[in-house]
Parts: structure tokens; sequence; C-alpha cells
């Protein structure tokens, strides 16, 4: 999957509404680049900024497909070293419900 493709798919469930997060988070893939998710704007936004965010995620593009289409545990990830969590981890237990 390219950045692309999940940059469309996370737009589509985030942007032009309120996904309750109520807060930024950064998704880091590594040399694939970054997804920026700003919850705290009305109406929401993503884009591919890797800018300052209050928790940033670490984890392969590949791995985060598996988690959006439901194949990866986030728990079993985060327990397995797949996914890294840097800042608030409330704010990464809400993500659930995006994905």
């Amino acid at each position: 999957m390219s950045l692309e493709s999940v940059t469309e798919a996370v737009r589509s469930r985030v942007e032009g509404g309120d996904s309750g997060l109520g807060a930024t988070v950064l998704f880091d893939f590594g040399d694939d680049g970054a997804l920026f998710i700003d919850g705290a704007s009305e109406p929401n936004a993503v884009s591919n900024q890797a800018s300052d965010a209050d928790c940033t995620i670490s984890i392969s593009i590949d791995d985060f497909e598996s988690l959006m289409s439901g194949e990866l545990d986030p728990t079993t990830a985060f327990m397995m070293g797949k996914l890294k969590v840097d800042g608030d981890m409330g704010i990464a237990m809400k993500l659930s419900s995006l994905f």
C-alpha cells in the first residue's frame, strides 16, 4: 500500500467531521513518510506533513495497513514492538474508534 492510498483511506474516515480525538496524531512510517491527523481543528484534517503532535506513533506502513483492515490488533502490535507510542497514550487509545 502506498502513502497516498493510506492517506486517502484515513482522510475518508476523518476529514469533514469530528474524529473525536480532540488532539493531533502523527503516524511516522519511517522512510515511507508520515501521516498527520489534526483532530483538534474543525473540521478535522489529514496531511502528510511531519508536524509536532500530541501523540506520535511509529509503525511500518504495512503494519498500519493491517491495523486499518483489522488483521492486526493494536495491543498485540504494541506488545510485539511493531507499534511505538510517544506522547499521550490516551490519544493513541482513542484511535481504535477510527480504525
